[in-house]
């Protein structure tokens, strides 16, 4: 059964069930019929019994008999059942008196006064009811076959359940082509997504799909969405990487070159090295934020994202802490302003101590020697801001993009950082500025 489609499966389902319902009326209608065919014949047989019980039997001779026979059978147009009554008349010794010329003739006595029995007549099941007459000096009994009342009770059946077995059929026809049309919608959406190329992610047409299938193609086009942006992200994950590591791949094809053709140049040789070294290094340093973007991306699309309580006052006294060695190195300062815990009250601590350390760290690469660091962190909003660093408004406008850098760089970079922090800053709510400031270069995270 669970090959079968669906269609089919419904249309057996509601036909045994309607099947079942029928047999089980037809079950109960010839039980209640046969109940009442037995009363209504009971209530007869009683009846007569006390019709024949009243009569006067004592002259009753076989010429009686006789002339009671042929009264009965010149009687034009007498459609006489054999089986549906008979009675005899006997005397307490058990000598048959009168009778109904068919079936009484052959009624055997019985010392059964006053009820009903069941007997053989004529090696056949019959009902009989036995009473005394008022005078006392008789045995009435009247009876009535058995099989009579079953066939009547068929016949009364059949009567009753044909025009419902027409209309069980009827039934059956409507539901095998309601469940058809219904299930039309079903049957288009398979042939629509069958007919679909493998690159086609667009939404399902469920305009005209039942309430109760438009959850599953709400949930289908959900899935679509989140299939159609991981397969963006995958492609401009290839896409950048492709674009981004040809430069450097490039150059230190050319630094190895120049290192194999100065074997007798030591110096010149030594110095293609380092090249190649800090080539390395970035291309590194560019591949390890590629992942970090792709994976950053991924975690944010995901339904259900890791969150708890964030203090992003401690993340940033951490952090400040941490990048004190690499501030000293530059001669940087970096000082801190820690009035609140920060805009972001909740979420991921892995991706806002991300945020906060890519601002960190760009604040101290792009910063000239002596510049002084500012993180001020209060109900609203995270700044940083680094003295000594000014952008052209132009430039202004792109930060946050992928790969975008500022003309005239000399410090080496991947442009990704601040696409980082925008990313996560944004997931959580929060709006980005980049603006020149009377103390510097600044990024302002407020919420």
């Amino acid at each position: 059964m669970k090959y079968l489609s669906l269609r089919l499966r419904l249309i057996i389902f509601f036909m045994l069930i309607a099947c079942a319902v029928w047999a089980g009326a037809g079950v109960l209608a010839w039980t209640e019929t046969k109940e009442k065919i037995d009363e209504f014949f009971d209530t007869y047989q009683m009846a007569l019994a006390r019709q024949l019980s009243g009569a006067d039997w004592s002259n009753v001779s076989s010429e009686t008999q006789e002339k009671t026979d042929k009264l009965i059978k010149n009687i034009h147009n007498a459609d006489d059942e054999d089986e549906a009554i008979g009675f005899a008349i006997f005397t307490p010794s058990g000598q048959k008196v009168f009778h109904d010329d068919e079936n009484g003739k052959d009624f055997q006595y019985q010392d059964a006064n006053g009820r009903f029995v069941e007997q053989k007549v004529d090696d056949e099941s019959w009902r009989v009811v036995w009473l005394t007459s008022t005078d006392g000096n008789f045995r009435i009994a009247v009876g009535q076959e058995l099989e009579y009342r079953e066939d009547m009770a068929w016949d009364m059946l059949e009567e009753f359940m044909t025009p419902w077995a027409g209309g069980l059929l009827i039934l059956l026809v409507a539901v095998i082509f309601i469940i058809s049309r219904e299930l039309k919608p079903l049957k288009r959406l398979t042939g629509e997504i069958n007919a679909r190329s493998g690159n086609d992610l667009s939404p399902l047409n469920d305009d005209d799909m039942p309430s109760e299938i438009k959850p599953l193609t709400s949930a289908m086009n959900q899935q679509l969405v989140k299939i159609s942006d991981m397969l963006q992200r995958e492609r401009r994950f290839i896409s950048d990487a492709a674009h981004e590591l040809r430069t450097p791949l490039t150059a230190l094809k050319v630094q190895l070159d120049v290192a194999r053709l100065s074997d007798d140049d030591v110096q010149t040789q030594k110095a293609s090295l380092d090249k190649l070294e800090l080539g390395l290094d970035r291309a590194t340093r560019l591949v390890e934020q590629l992942l970090a973007l792709s994976r950053l991306e991924a975690s944010l699309s995901a339904p259900q994202m890791a969150s708890e309580p964030v203090d992003m006052k401690l993340i940033a006294s951490q952090l400040v802490e941490e990048y004190q060695p690499a501030a000293r190195e530059k001669d940087i300062s970096i000082k801190s302003n820690m009035a609140a815990c920060g805009p972001i009250k909740e979420g991921n601590p892995v991706l806002i101590a991300l945020m906060m350390r890519n601002l960190i760290d760009n604040a101290i690469k792009y910063s000239p020697k002596g510049a002084e660091i500012s993180v001020y962190l209060d109900e609203y909003n995270l700044c940083v801001t680094n003295s000594g660093v000014t952008l052209e408004p132009q430039h202004l406008a792109h930060l946050g993009e992928r790969f975008f850098r500022p003309a005239g760089q000399n410090e080496k970079g991947s442009g990704i950082g601040l696409s980082i922090v925008k990313c996560i800053a944004e997931f959580y709510g929060c709006t980005v500025a980049f603006s020149n400031t009377p103390n510097g270069f600044q990024v302002k995270i407020e919420h």
